[in-house]
């Protein structure tokens, strides 16, 4: 028997959850690393003016289609255009993908977060704690699985029982922890050398242009871009999931220009949370860890500060936390979904069939640091092991073909009337409605085949 379909309870409710969707791993490790890499402000400034662009073209063509079919990513393609069905296949691959990984990430960060509360945190700035610990074959799969159980556990309840209420008790407590550690990693001083946050500061927002030719600012666009993939959580199934839940007399463009705001907000404070803490104790060269930036370089940094970084170190873990399992149920959300809507199973079926799924590949990515260990080139010139396989196929590969499908689907073939039409249904007025439409048409599909072939080797 179908199930009768689940909604938001109200437009804030569907805010709250979209933007625990976005506000994630992506923005509060990937963002901060990125930004330090690519000149500081000028990466800022790139990243700000893509996301009113052409992250604002993914983000409500993706909602509009989810609202328009009252169907999740796996079918919601191909009522919009039966051609284009094969779309909804590759966006619930690329949550499949996440999925796995994303909690074990999840649970790294659990692992963390439950050694600073127990006040150990010096133990986790010492030199091969972190290598210690994922390369363990048993502690990461019990971290994982205690992870995906809570993740499991909130989609079980359903959306507004389960999504939205998490979203609503977690979403604002986050924002207060993202807001307290960025206003102390302002405040910080280096004793020994006098440096401070402010001097920080300065490093993460004034734009760097030593060094900067065409290709290199060629680099950051292309950076910033793909960042907006994670940060906004599109061409992954999730926003057209979410928008299927929205009633259809709610203002959908204001939505829209909640999350845009919210996300683009934690994103910019999660690197005044960091960067300015790392350039005081660990200098400029501190930046330079890259991904290992949360887990091996910011436990020195909370050595570093004496009694009170066991304190910071403890929100701060907590609040990466609850970043992390909001964004981890979005992303099992939108397959269970797309299964219900598919198959007409129970979300119960749904859910307990996904998990079992999610924790067998899992367990095989986290013996990936281990007793499956290997290294692989990749095509863009990275090297890693199962994880960072699994990660570029989901990130680099499937989710730019997703989003140029998406963008020839609505903009050379059913045309940007019907996102326009269902996004001012209601009389709403939508105030880029003449950017939307050369975005969606022209420059959109442009930048991503650049970020695909980018990805492949190819530019």
């Amino acid at each position: 028997m179908k199930e009768k379909r689940s909604s938001f309870s109200n437009s804030i409710g569907f805010v709250l959850a979209a933007a625990g969707s976005a506000v994630g791993l992506g923005n509060i490790w990937r963002f901060p690393y990125l930004a330090a890499k690519d000149g500081g402000g000028l990466f800022l400034v790139v990243y700000v003016v893509l996301a009113l662009t052409f992250g604002f073209t993914l983000l409500v063509t993706e909602v509009a289609i989810g609202r328009k079919t009252h169907q999740s990513c796996l079918t919601a393609y191909g009522k919009i255009h039966p051609k284009f069905r094969w779309i909804g296949g590759f966006s619930t691959l690329v949550p499949f993908l996440i999925l796995p990984y994303y909690c074990i990430i999840g649970g790294w960060v659990l692992k963390y977060a439950v050694t600073f509360l127990s006040a150990q945190g010096r133990s986790a700035a010492q030199d091969g704690y972190f290598t210690g610990f994922i390369t363990s074959s048993v502690s990461p799969i019990v971290f994982d699985i205690i992870f995906l159980t809570a993740t499991a556990l909130v989609v079980y309840m359903g959306v507004d029982k389960g999504i939205e209420k998490v979203s609503r008790i977690l979403m604002p407590i986050l924002f207060v922890l993202v807001i307290v550690i960025a206003v102390f990693s302002i405040t910080v001083k280096n004793p020994d050398t006098g440096v401070t946050g402010l001097d920080g500061l300065k490093v993460y927002l004034i734009p760097s242009l030593e060094g900067i030719g065409l290709k290199e600012f060629s680099v950051v666009v292309i950076d910033a871009m793909g960042q907006l993939f994670y940060s906004i959580s599109v061409a992954m199934g999730i926003m057209v999931t979410f928008g299927s839940y929205v009633n259809d007399d709610d203002n959908l463009m204001k939505s829209v220009n909640r999350i845009e705001i919210f996300d683009t907000m934690v994103a910019i404070l999660a690197g005044v949370m960091i960067i300015p803490a790392v350039v005081v104790f660990m200098g400029t060269e501190g930046m330079d860890k890259g991904p290992g930036l949360m887990f091996v370089a910011l436990p020195k940094v909370f050595e570093a500060m004496g009694g009170i970084g066991q304190v910071v170190g403890s929100i701060f873990f907590v609040m990466v936390l609850f970043a992390a399992l909001t964004s981890s149920v979005s992303v099992l959300e939108a397959v269970v979904a797309g299964l219900i809507d598919r198959f007409h199973w129970s979300r119960r079926r749904a859910t307990v069939i996904e998990y079992v799924l999610a924790l067998g590949i899992g367990i095989i990515i986290c013996l990936g640091y281990n007793v499956f260990y290997f290294e692989q080139k990749m095509p863009n010139g990275g090297t890693g092991q199962i994880l960072d396989v699994v990660d570029y196929l989901a990130n680099n590969i499937f989710m730019p073909i997703v989003a140029i499908g998406t963008c020839i689907m609505i903009g050379w073939v059913v045309k940007p009337k019907v996102v326009i039409d269902e996004v001012t249904k209601n009389g709403e007025k939508f105030g880029r409605k003449n950017l939307y439409k050369v975005m969606v048409t022209v420059i959109a599909p442009i930048l991503l085949t650049v970020l695909l072939l980018g990805s492949l080797g190819i530019f």
